[in-house]
């Protein structure tokens, strides 16, 4: 008569339910969320360490509230071409016409208002629509003709800086009128009572601080709704109180100097415009979809070639964009414009997270890369680092971003 003696392990407590396992589950679950996420949130932690280390290095003259200011209209032109960019490099795509074409606008920008006195309004208009008739024209060999953006653009980069020349004859062309020199160098006006900061500042700074909120709130809500994984209550507070923390230092910064710059309000519609964009609506889905699968987006029945072309359009209307503001700022139009423009707009797209495979990105990311780029800059040149190793500088960052990048692909694969 035999007698069954095997001990019983008690069954672990799941996870979410008390005990060593809910711990552990919860962990588990926390460190798969950052693996996913470890792109996005690695660059802002990278930018928030950059920002630190140089506040620390210039013994806080990084953040003075007139430095930011400064941070932000000197960046504004690669900003709004790294947005434009991350949209080209999303579908697949690259394009290195963006800096002459910068400075072929600012040129015809000149030659219109300078030369011939023409309204600057009506200046502006017309040189944003040059400038998405010269994207569509790259567009429509690239997506119709079949030739590769790579060459396409290389060769706009060539006639675009020819023309440049030919239009300013070699020369410097300026001063523009006041009303455009105000759009890039401008600040909003002082509204209110004598409060010892810019209220007009502020009430824009409150109002994002409670965009975001919503935002955020509502986009965890929707991935519940859709049953998918969201981080916990406690790191989800978290980081909206980091989030709130950090648009409420620089509306405090911003708002003790001068107030915003006119040419942020532009990127922060442009922000808050593609952003949508590319979130919400179909052509921003079909944006994804040709850059991470084109076989699969053209049997989904996506029209990958007026896609394209759209993608390129945009980035001529950035690009002209980019290049009024640039010649506003600077106050004339030169032919020595937009150097390496096409390139910082590239190395902020990649620092900000696009994949050179396409299909992976975001247009706040693109930001972030920009600005990563922009505090760099400020901070080498306030505490005395020369241009040759700021440039030695740069690269490594890019590199080294490109590489996590690989690196992180290869951990969340395995």
């Amino acid at each position: 008569m035999s007698t069954d003696v095997t001990a019983k392990t008690p069954a672990p407590a799941p996870a979410g339910k008390g005990g060593a396992g809910a711990g552990g589950g919860l962990l588990q679950m926390v460190l798969d969320g950052m693996r996913r996420n470890m792109r996005q949130y690695g660059m802002l932690i990278a930018l928030g360490l950059i920002v630190v280390l140089f506040a620390v290095w210039t013994d806080g003259d990084l953040l003075l509230p007139r430095n930011v200011s400064n941070l932000v209209l000197q960046n504004s032109y690669i900003l709004i071409l790294a947005i434009g960019m991350m949209l080209v490099i999303i579908a697949g795509h690259i394009d290195l016409s963006v800096g002459s074409l910068t400075a072929f606008i600012g040129s015809m920008a000149a030659v219109f208002m300078v030369r011939n006195d023409l309204p600057w309004p009506l200046a502006v208009i017309l040189c944003l629509a040059m400038g998405a008739v010269a994207g569509a024209a790259q567009g429509f060999f690239i997506a119709y003709g079949g030739i590769p953006s790579f060459i396409v653009t290389l060769a706009g980069m060539l006639i675009f800086r020819g023309l440049t020349e030919i239009f300013l004859e070699g020369q410097t062309l300026g001063p523009f009128p006041e009303g455009l020199q105000k759009v890039a160098n401008g600040f909003l006006p002082e509204v209110g009572p004598d409060t010892n900061y810019h209220n007009l500042t502020l009430l824009l700074g409150f109002a994002l601080i409670a965009f975001v909120v919503v935002q955020e709130v509502r986009d965890r809500r929707r991935q519940q709704e859709f049953s998918l994984e969201v981080l916990p209550r406690n790191f989800f507070l978290l980081k909206l109180v980091a989030l709130v923390a950090a648009v409420l230092v620089a509306t405090l910064l911003l708002a003790s100097y001068k107030g915003a710059p006119i040419v942020l309000l532009i990127l922060g519609v442009l922000v808050v415009g593609f952003g949508y964009v590319m979130r919400n609506a179909i052509v921003g889905r079909h944006i994804y979809a040709i850059g991470g699968n084109l076989p699969a987006a053209k049997l989904s029945g996506v029209k990958d070639k007026k896609v394209t072309f759209l993608v390129f359009l945009n980035m001529g209307m950035l690009a002209a964009l980019a290049g009024l503001v640039f010649a506003a700022r600077f106050n004339a139009a030169s032919p020595k414009a937009g150097l390496n423009f096409e390139l910082e707009a590239i190395a902020a797209s990649f620092i900000g997270g696009a994949s050179m495979s396409g299909g992976v990105g975001t247009v706040l990311g693109a930001i972030i890369g920009g600005l990563v780029l922009g505090v760099l800059n400020n901070g080498m040149n306030l505490v005395g680092i020369g241009t040759d190793w700021q440039q030695v500088i740069k690269g490594l960052v890019l590199l080294a971003a490109v590489g996590f990048d690989v690196w992180n692909k290869r951990k969340v694969g395995s």
